[in-house]
């Protein structure tokens, strides 16, 4: 009896270390709205990792999640899903829909549109990176106001895998 009882202690324990090693590596996050169109869809299930930024600072094309000044219905701030576009000291301008860094004119195979609305015209500040989501049109990001170049310190992590739908299964590049 006390053999089984130490096994069954074992196996908690085993369980409950495991669990907290997933949970502290990786997150869960569901998509809500379009902003990452045709990436991401609503109510896609990703799965995020967070030791990427544990290790390093985001790069150019990440897809990253991050807590923005935004708040819900309930008052939290808003966890939001979109791509670094540009790094700390980087100069982002967006001119006549076009997206250039560093002056270097930005190839987007993966935008809904050829287009980006709205001028831009700025250098993102240390500890910063500015991001956009895919559907440029339909995209509250770096470009407005309320959100501005996200502190780095705010990502939560690269999204790493898609698990729903079930057709779509697999890593989001």
């Amino acid at each position: 009896m006390k053999k089984e009882i130490m096994e069954w202690i074992k196996t908690i324990a085993l369980s409950v270390l495991i669990a907290l090693v997933i949970t502290t590596f990786v997150r869960p996050t569901l998509v809500k709205g379009y902003s990452m169109y045709p990436t991401l869809d609503q109510y896609d299930y990703l799965i995020i990792n967070k030791i990427p930024y544990m290790l390093h600072a985001p790069e150019r094309g990440d897809i990253v999640v991050f807590k923005s000044h935004l708040k819900t219905f309930e008052g939290k701030e808003k966890d939001l899903i979109k791509r670094v576009i540009a790094l700390p000291g980087d100069h982002v301008e967006v001119v006549d829909g076009k997206v250039f860094v560093n002056e270097e004119l930005q190839h987007e195979p993966y935008t809904n549109s050829l287009y980006t609305p709205g001028e831009v015209d700025t250098v993102v500040p240390d500890g910063m990176i500015f991001v956009m989501g895919d559907n440029r049109e339909n995209s509250m990001d770096s470009r407005d106001d309320r959100v501005g170049p996200v502190e780095i310190e705010t990502v939560r992590g690269k999204v790493f895998v898609r698990l729903y739908p079930f057709t779509k299964i697999g890593k989001v590049q």
